[in-house]
Formats: C-alpha cells, sequence, structure tokens
C-alpha cells in the first residue's frame, strides 16, 4: 500500500549544464504529476529573504483592525483584488464555513490596459492599505514576489512541457500577459474536535494550471492519497514551494495528469500563514487537448475552452451559493482520473 506524502524534488538541474541531471528532473516531475499531482519543490531561485518578507507583510496585514480590512474588501471595485472575510467560502458545505482569511492581488495593472479595459479574466490593479505601517514597503515586496513568482512558473511550464514531450517553448504563448493570482492567506487556530464539521480549508481541488504553495512551518496541509484512500500531511520545509496542478492543467492533459484534492486543518494550536501563488495563463488563449496527449482511440475527452471563460466559470462556483461540491462527488473525480492513467 501506497502512503508516502507528495516527493520532493531538486530543482537546480534546470539552471545547470548537467544533462543526465536535467532528464532525470523530467522524469522526477512527470511521475509526480502523474501520481500525485503535488510535489515540494526545492533549490528554486526564489530568495529565502523575499519569502520571509512575504510571510511578515502578510501577517502585519492581517494584524490590522477588521474594519480597516473591509474596507479593501475583493467584492469593491469589480476586479477581485483585496480582503476576503472569515468564512467567505466553504467547499465541503459543512459548518459556517471555511476558517480563514484571504487577500487577493496580482500584477498591478493599469485601467488603460487593454486586457483590463476588455474585463479579461484576472486583469485590473491591486489595493494596498494605506494603514499598514509601511504601505510602500509592502507593495514593493508584493510586486517583486510577483513577478519572481512568475519567472518560476514560466520555468517550470518548460519542464512540465519537457514531460509532455512537447517542444520547451511550447507554453509561451500561455504565458503571455498571464492570469496570475497572489493570495495571502490566514488561519487562525481551530478545536481539534471541530474537524469533522469545520476545515481551515475544506477539500478541493484547484482549478487553474499551476498552484506554488509559499507555507509556513505550522503545517495542516493535507493532500488526498487516492492509492491508500487516506490523508497525507505535507510536512513543511523551509523555502520549499508546495506545487500541485489544477483542473485546467488536468484538462489540457486528457486527464493524463492529476489535480488532486487537498484541504487545511489547523488544530495545532498557532496560526498559519500560507501564499499562493495561481498561475493560469493568458486569459485570451484557448486550452486544448496537447497533442501527446490525445487518446488513440476517443482523442480529445474535453472541448477546447478559452482560459478566461475556464477560470470565470469556476471562480463564480467556488463563491456562489452553490459552493462546490461535497468531498465525496470531489473524490469521485480524483479517481475517475486515476484510473485514466491506469489505462
Amino acid at each position: 500500500m501506497i502512503s508516502e506524502e507528495p516527493p520532493v524534488i531538486d530543482f537546480s538541474p534546470f539552471h545547470g549544464s548537467d544533462e543526465s541531471k536535467k532528464v532525470e528532473l523530467v522524469e522526477q516531475i512527470r511521475q509526480a504529476c502523474e501520481r500525485f499531482g503535488f510535489f515540494q519543490l526545492i533549490n528554486h531561485d526564489v530568495p529565502l529573504t523575499l519569502q520571509q518578507q512575504v510571510i511578515k507583510q502578510s501577517k502585519e496585514l492581517f494584524d490590522l483592525p477588521l474594519e480597516v480590512k473591509e474596507k479593501y474588501g475583493k467584492d469593491i471595485g469589480g476586479y477581485n483584488r483585496g480582503y476576503e472575510c472569515l468564512r467567505s467560502q466553504n467547499f465541503e458545505k459543512q459548518g459556517k464555513g471555511d476558517l480563514k482569511e484571504g487577500f487577493y492581488m496580482g500584477k498591478n495593472l493599469p485601467l488603460s490596459d487593454q486586457y483590463v479595459i476588455d474585463k479579461r479574466f484576472g486583469q485590473g490593479p491591486n489595493k494596498y492599505p494605506a494603514e499598514l505601517r509601511d504601505p510602500k514597503e509592502f507593495q514593493r515586496v508584493m510586486e517583486e514576489y510577483h513577478k519572481t513568482m512568475t519567472a518560476l512558473a514560466v520555468n517550470l511550464l518548460q519542464v512540465l512541457a519537457c514531460t509532455l514531450n512537447l517542444n520547451t517553448n511550447f507554453f509561451d504563448d500561455f504565458c503571455e500577459h498571464p492570469v496570475a493570482a497572489l493570495r495571502l492567506l490566514h488561519y487562525p487556530p481551530q478545536d481539534p474536535a471541530t474537524i469533522e464539521v469545520e476545515k481551515g480549508i475544506g477539500a478541493h481541488t484547484d482549478f487553474g494550471a499551476i498552484t506554488m504553495l509559499l507555507q509556513d512551518e505550522t503545517g495542516g496541509l493535507q493532500v488526498w492519497n487516492n492509492f491508500s484512500s487516506e490523508w497525507v500531511g505535507v510536512t513543511p520545509i523551509a523555502g520549499a514551494y508546495v506545487v500541485n496542478l489544477g483542473n485546467m492543467m488536468m484538462r489540457w492533459t486528457n486527464d493524463r495528469y492529476l489535480s488532486n484534492l487537498h484541504r487545511v486543518i489547523n488544530k495545532g494550536g498557532n496560526e498559519r500563514f500560507s501564499v499562493p501563488f495561481f498561475f493560469s495563463g493568458n486569459p485570451n488563449y484557448t486550452v486544448k487537448c496537447l497533442p501527446s496527449c490525445a487518446d488513440p482511440q476517443i482523442g480529445a475527452k474535453h472541448p477546447p475552452v478559452k482560459v478566461h471563460d475556464w477560470m470565470n466559470g469556476r471562480f463564480a462556483d467556488t463563491y456562489g451559493s452553490s459552493k462546490g461540491k461535497a468531498f465525496g462527488d470531489l473524490r469521485q473525480d480524483v479517481v475517475a482520473g486515476m484510473d485514466a492513467n491506469r489505462v
């Protein structure tokens, strides 16, 4: 029985000259995408000092009084940027809602940007709370981090292209002017006795292309292991990124790669801070079955879809009245994808 947590993968060969190690890196990521849809990435080129600055600024943001944070609500202004209050989402349709608060950002775009004018998904200006101790430093750190993470996402997609027997630059057009959301998250401690009906964030799959999560040392992130039918904790590693694929990538690979269930239960008695970076590509790009993933018998399992339309629909589902699927339904989706990979 397989019960291990997602693998830890060294990304340093990407920047090296040893071709054999690059081949090994590609194979490690390919296996992780097929088996878990998750892995931890170490020895990337994001500075630890920048990561620490982001967590520090995030803590200062969430320390602001609630009435101040609510002035910067994500539903104010029409660009889905800013603060989301505690229990805004309820992924498992249980209890009062997920026990977390967040703050959405992206690339800080002017209103004159054509993608903003066209109201493309995820495009717009950021909100930078003036009440922070040093608002300019908050803005500087977040914009530097967003730029750095975008570059890492592009590099990672080059490796993913190789895992799928595609040209290294296959995803270049997809990476142009991307939907790339930076989300600060704060989880208060929760009573372990309530975890059956209350989660930091309930079981869900991400709906974009790739997610790269920076988590603090608190722990609490769990990934569903379909082989052993159990939740597996993802041990925090200083400086590492927890990388997972979203539903868009699973669809794009004709279900060859897995978008897997994960959740957070913060029962350790401490606050938890994490910073996911969701990279979902150019909103005008059309995602259709990759040429190396078409089924010989039936071809593509999913019709083509534009990134803007896909993301807009999934985001509406996440925050809509339906509150997404129940855990049992989501698990069946994952099982179907895993079964497809075994064929």
